[in-house]
């Protein structure tokens, strides 16, 4: 196989895992093209500008200079400068379990910890739901008690639940990445699942 096919060959395959990357972006929270930006600059495993994210990516200057402040305030890629070149350069985290724990703290900042702040205030706010309410005109039908305990019951779980997803969470960021890494393999051993079990592993046995 001549090197030309050998570098199509890889630039499909860096193209499929980008394009699928930028699907799975909004799952995350993000847009198609931060993640497409991401999945490019990890697979290459290169220091790109962003002249060549704009070119490789074909999107604007401005698609390409918003996604990459956003990648780094993310914590997943990271500007290095070379001496002698105005231009900035990126590159992408190429270990695994920092990048989890990267993307892990930012979404715990931006959703675990707006959700439990919300569910505390709307639970501290339905105390004053058990109080009488009045009878006069206009008045409401009064709550029956019990329906007030079950939605108090019902608050107190979600918060327990986002509490301890929290607390996990804090957990894992505590964690040195490659303790954490251990952690997860241990737990997903313990679950039945083998840790060294993966396609490409799989893919050449009983032949």
């Amino acid at each position: 196989m001549s090197t030309h096919r050998r570098s199509s060959g890889l630039a499909e395959s860096q193209d499929r895992l980008i394009a699928a990357w930028g699907q799975m972006g909004s799952t995350w929270g993000i847009s198609r093209t931060m993640a497409e930006v991401h999945a490019l600059l990890y697979i290459t495993g290169q220091a790109l500008c962003t002249d060549d994210v704009m070119a490789r990516l074909s999107i604007s200057r401005g698609n390409a200079s918003m996604s990459l402040r956003a990648l780094v305030d993310w914590g997943v890629v990271q500007r290095e400068h070379r001496r002698g070149d105005r231009k900035e350069y990126f590159v992408a985290t190429s270990d695994v379990w920092v990048m989890l724990q990267s993307i892990l703290r930012e979404r715990m900042k931006r959703e675990i910890h707006p959700v439990l702040a919300n569910l505390c205030e709307i639970r501290d706010e339905s105390g004053a739901i058990i109080e009488p309410r009045g009878r006069g005109a206009g008045a409401g039908p009064i709550d029956d008690e019990e329906a007030v305990e079950e939605h108090h019951r019902r608050l107190d779980d979600l918060i327990a639940l986002v509490r301890v997803i929290d607390e996990m969470g804090t957990k894992l960021l505590a964690l040195d990445p490659q303790l954490m890494k251990q952690t997860a393999m241990a737990l997903a051993g313990g679950f039945g699942g083998g840790a060294d079990d993966s396609p490409s592993r799989g893919a050449g046995r009983g032949s």
